[in-house]
C-alpha cells in the first residue's frame, strides 16, 4: 500500500483544484516562505481527520476555506481527497451496525469537506461515513491524523518535550497500537453500557415485582375459582341439558295442543260461517208466506170484528131506540099531564145516531185533545136539541102515527142484524181456525230458528271456551319463552364463566327416571349454580384468562430479564476478559516495541552523534488529577492520586560529554535526538508514508548529509514527503514540487523531475 495522489480544492491558499502525485519513494516540496507549502502538510492532516483547528492554524472551520482575492472569488467549501493504493486489500473496517463498508477496491479515496458554516463531511470512495470510520480504517494500517508519521516544523522535538504519559501515547500510536486503544475504549464503553443495562434491567425487575406478586395472588384466586368452575361445569352440564330437553318437550307438547285447538277453532269458524251464510240467504228470501197469510187472516178477523162491532152498535142503537120508543109511548100520556115536552122517535134516533157517530169518531182518535173536541161537539149537539124540540111540537101527532111503524121496522132490522151477526160469527170461527193453524206452523218454524240460534249460541260459547283455553296456552307459551330466555341468558353467562367448551353439555346423558323428575330438581340445581356464581364473583375472577395471560407474560418477562441480566453479567465478564486480554497484548506489544525502538534508537543516535548512548525507559508514576476544575485547562494544578500510570522516559548520553538529561541538550542536539528517535520509531513499525515538514531546518551541512542518508534508508520502508529548504535534502528526492504564490494570491504548483531537482540542488 502506498500514497498515490493528494487533491486539494479551496483549502486555505489553494483556491483552484491542485493535484499532487506521489509516484516515487521520496517527494520533496519546496518554495519560499508564505507560498503555502506547509498548507500541503496541513491538508494531509485535515483529510486524515485532524479535529484541532488550532493545529491547522485556524480558529474555526471557515478559516480553512479560501478567503478570496481581488481576482478570485472566495470558496464556499474546502475539499481534500487523498488516494491510497489498495491492490493488496490491506484496509479493513467493521461498518455501522450489521452493514459493512465496502473497501474491496484497488484504490481507497478518503475525502473531507468543510463548509462555511463549519459543517464537515467525510467520504470513503464517495460514500458518506463517520469520522470514527475513517480513524478506525486508518489505524488498521498504522496511520493517524497526527503523530509520528506527520512531523511539522517546530514539532520535531515534541516527543522530547512531551510528558511521560503523552510520550507513551505517541509511541503507542507509532507502533500501531492505537487499534488496541480504540478496542479497549470501545470495550470499556460497552462494559459501562452493559453495567447501565444491568442496572436498568434490575430496576425493571424491581418495578414489575410488586405487579407480579399482585398477579400471583390473583392467579391463586383464579386457581381457587378453577375448582369452583369445575363444579359449576358439572352442574351446568346437567342443568342445561335437562332444561333444554324440558323446553323441547314442553314446546312440542304445547305446539300439539295449539295445533289441536286451532283445528277445533277452525271447525267452529266454518260452522259459524255456514250459519251466517244461511241467515244471509234467509234475509234475501223476503217475508214468510205463512206469516203473510196469517197477517191477512188476522186482518180479515179484525175487519170482521170491526163489522161485528158496527152491527153490535147498530143493534144496540136499534134496541135502544125500540126500548126508548116503547117507553116513550107508555109514558107519553103522563108526560103530557106534567107538561113534559114529548120527543119523537125520529128526533131521538137522529140525535142518538149523531152522538154515536161522534163517539165512534172519538174512539178512533189517539190524542186526548182530539177526543175532547169531539165531546165538545156532542155537548153542543145535545144542548142544541132542546130548543129545537119546540119546533117539532106541531109534528108530534104525525110522529106518534109513524112511531108504531118505525118500531116495527126497527124490530125487523134487528132480526136482520142478528141473522147477519150469526153468519159473521160462523165465518169468524173459520178464520180463527185458519189463524190457529198458521200460528202453529209459524211457531214450528220459529222453534227451528230458535234451535238454530241456540246452536249458534252454543257454538259461540264453545268458541269462547276454546279461546280461553288458547289464552291459557298463550300464557304457557309465554312462560316457556321466559324460561327459554332465562335458559339462553344462563347459557351466555355459562359460556363467559366456563368458556366455549360448555357446549359439550349437549352430550350429557341421564336416565329416563331422571327425565321424569327433571323439574323437581332443576330449581335446586339452579340455586347451587347461583351460589357458586356468587362465590366466583366474591373471588373476583373477571377477565381471569387475561390475568393468567398477563401473569404468564409478566413471569416470562421477569425470567427474560433475569436471563438478560445473566447474559449481561456474562457479557461484562467477557468484556472484562477482552479488556484484560487487550491490555495484556497492548502491554506485551508495547514493551516489545520499546525494545525494538531502543535497538534502532541506539543505531541512529550513534550515527547522528558519532557515538553515545540513547534508550527509552518504561517508568511508573503517580497519576495526576486536577485540583481545581475552575482553573485554566493548560495550567491547572494537579495532585497525585493513589493510582499509578505508565510513562516513557528518555535517557541519552553524548560522546565526550557528561550530558544525561534532555534539558541539558542544545537546540541542534535536541533536533538530532528527536530525529533519531522518530526515525527509530518509523523503522520499527514503518507507516505507509512519512511527512516531514522542515525537520532539517536546524541541521548544519555535515548533519544534513547524515539526515539525507537516513531519508534514503527510511524510504526503503516508508514513502517520504518532505517539505524542506535544505539543498542536501532536495538532492535525495526523485520528484520535487515547487509551490509559489500567484498573482491572484493563491498557491500554484510546479513539478520538477529528479534530474532537474539534482541540478537545482547543486
Amino acid at each position: 500500500m502506498y500514497l498515490k495522489t493528494l487533491e486539494i480544492s479551496g483549502f486555505k491558499s489553494f483556491a483552484k483544484k491542485t493535484k499532487l502525485e506521489f509516484s516515487s519513494s521520496i517527494t520533496t516540496i519546496v518554495g519560499p516562505n508564505g507560498s503555502g507549502k506547509s498548507n500541503v502538510v496541513e491538508s494531509i492532516r485535515f483529510v486524515l481527520g485532524e479535529q484541532s483547528i488550532k493545529s491547522l492554524r485556524g480558529k474555526m472551520g471557515s478559516d480553512l476555506i479560501f478567503k478570496g482575492s481581488k481576482s478570485t472569488p472566495k470558496s464556499n467549501r474546502a475539499s481534500v481527497s487523498i488516494c491510497f493504493d489498495n491492490s493488496s486489500k490491506i484496509f479493513s473496517l467493521a461498518g455501522r451496525g450489521d452493514k459493512e463498508i465496502n473497501l474491496d477496491f484497488d484504490e481507497v479515496v478518503i475525502t473531507r469537506e468543510v463548509y462555511s458554516d463549519g459543517v464537515n463531511r467525510y467520504l470513503i470512495n464517495n460514500s458518506e461515513v463517520r469520522l470514527k470510520d475513517i480513524l478506525e480504517m486508518l489505524s488498521s494500517v498504522n496511520i493517524g491524523s497526527s503523530g509520528h508519521h506527520i512531523i511539522s516544523q517546530g514539532e520535531a522535538d515534541r516527543i522530547l518535550n512531551a510528558s511521560l504519559k503523552e510520550r507513551k501515547g505517541m509511541i503507542e500510536d507509532a507502533l500501531g497500537l492505537k487499534i488496541y486503544q480504540y478496542r479497549i475504549k470501545e470495550s470499556e464503553r460497552k462494559f459501562e453500557k452493559t453495567k447501565e443495562n444491568i442496572k436498568e434491567v434490575g430496576s425493571l425487575r424491581r418495578e414489575i415485582a410488586p405487579h407480579i406478586n399482585f398477579l400471583k395472588k390473583q392467579v391463586e384466586k383464579i386457581e381457587k375459582a378453577s375448582i369452583l368452575k369445575d363444579d359449576l361445569r358439572k352442574l351446568y352440564r346437567e342443568y342445561l341439558k335437562k332444561e333444554e330437553d324440558y323446553l323441547n318437550r314442553e314446546k312440542e307438547k304445547l305446539s300439539g295442543e295449539k295445533s289441536e285447538l286451532n283445528g277445533k277453532l277452525k271447525q267452529l269458524d266454518l260452522i259459524l260461517e255456514k250459519e251466517k251464510i244461511e241467515i244471509e240467504v234467509k234475509k234475501h228470501e223476503g217475508p214468510d208466506e205463512k206469516q203473510i197469510e196469517l197477517e191477512k187472516v188476522e186482518n180479515k178477523i179484525k175487519e170482521f170484528r170491526t163489522f161485528k162491532d158496527e152491527l153490535s152498535r147498530k143493534l144496540g142503537r136499534i134496541e135502544g131506540m125500540i126500548e126508548l120508543e116503547e117507553r116513550r109511548l107508555n109514558s107519553k100520556d103522563e108526560n103530557k099531564k106534567e107538561n113534559i115536552p114529548l120527543v119523537s122517535v125520529k128526533e131521538i134516533e137522529l140525535l142518538v145516531s149523531q152522538v154515536n157517530d161522534y163517539l165512534d169518531e172519538a174512539l178512533s182518535k189517539n190524542e186526548i185533545r182530539e177526543v175532547f173536541n169531539v165531546i165538545q161537539t156532542i155537548k153542543s149537539l145535545v144542548k142544541k136539541f132542546v130548543p129545537e124540540r119546540e119546533k117539532v111540537d106541531n109534528l108530534e101527532l104525525e110522529q106518534k102515527r109513524l112511531q108504531g111503524e118505525e118500531v116495527e121496522k126497527m124490530r125487523n132490522n134487528k132480526k136482520e142484524i142478528l141473522a147477519e151477526f150469526d153468519k159473521l160469527a160462523e165465518e169468524e170461527g173459520k178464520l180463527f181456525q185458519t189463524a190457529s193453524f198458521l200460528r202453529k206452523e209459524i211457531e214450528i218454524k220459529k222453534e227451528k230458528e230458535r234451535e238454530d240460534d241456540r246452536m249458534q249460541f252454543e257454538i259461540s260459547m264453545r268458541r269462547k271456551e276454546l279461546f280461553s283455553e288458547k289464552s291459557v296456552l298463550d300464557i304457557k307459551e309465554e312462560n316457556l319463552n321466559r324460561i327459554e330466555f332465562d335458559f339462553n341468558t344462563e347459557l351466555h353467562e355459562a359460556a363467559i364463566l366456563i368458556g366455549r367448551e360448555l357446549l359439550a353439555y349437549k352430550d350429557f346423558v341421564y336416565s329416563e327416571d331422571e327425565e321424569n323428575s327433571v323439574r323437581s330438581f332443576q330449581e335446586d340445581r339452579k340455586k347451587k349454580i347461583e351460589r357458586i356464581k356468587v362465590r366466583l364473583e366474591d373471588i373476583g375472577i373477571g377477565g381471569g384468562s387475561d390475568i393468567m395471560k398477563e401473569y404468564t407474560e409478566a413471569v416470562e418477562r421477569d425470567n427474560f430479564l433475569a436471563k438478560e441480566t445473566e447474559d449481561l453479567v456474562k457479557s461484562m465478564e467477557s468484556l472484562n476478559e477482552i479488556i484484560t486480554d487487550l491490555k495484556q497484548k497492548l502491554e506485551e506489544q508495547f514493551r516489545d516495541g520499546i525494545k525494538k525502538i531502543n535497538e534502532q534508537f541506539q543505531i541512529f543516535f550513534s550515527l547522528m552523534f558519532d557515538g553515545g548512548n540513547a534508550n527509552l525507559m518504561v517508568v511508573e508514576q503517580k497519576k495526576k488529577i486536577k485540583k481545581d476544575e475552575e482553573v485554566d485547562l493548560e495550567n491547572y494544578e494537579e495532585e497525585e492520586s493513589g493510582e499509578n500510570e505508565i510513562g516513557i522516559d528518555i535517557n541519552v548520553s553524548l560522546p565526550k560529554k557528561k550530558v544525561k538529561e534532555l534539558s541539558m541538550l542544545s537546540g541542534g542536539e535536541r533536533s538530532l535526538t528527536s530525529i533519531a528517535l522518530l526515525f527509530s520509531i518509523s523503522q520499527v513499525n514503518p507507516p505507509p508514508f512519512l511527512v516531514l515538514d522542515e525537520t532539517d531546518a536546524a541541521l548544519d551541512e555535515s548533519n544534513s548529509r547524515k539526515y539525507g542518508d537516513m531519508l534514503e534508508n527510511l524510504s526503503k520502508c516508508s514513502q517520504l514527503i518532505v517539505v524542506t529548504h535544505n539543498r542536501e535534502t532536495m538532492s535525495r528526492a526523485h520528484i520535487l514540487y515547487g509551490v509559489t504564490l500567484g498573482s491572484d494570491d493563491s498557491s500554484k504548483l510546479l513539478s520538477v523531475k529528479f534530474d532537474e531537482a539534482v541540478a537545482i540542488a547543486k
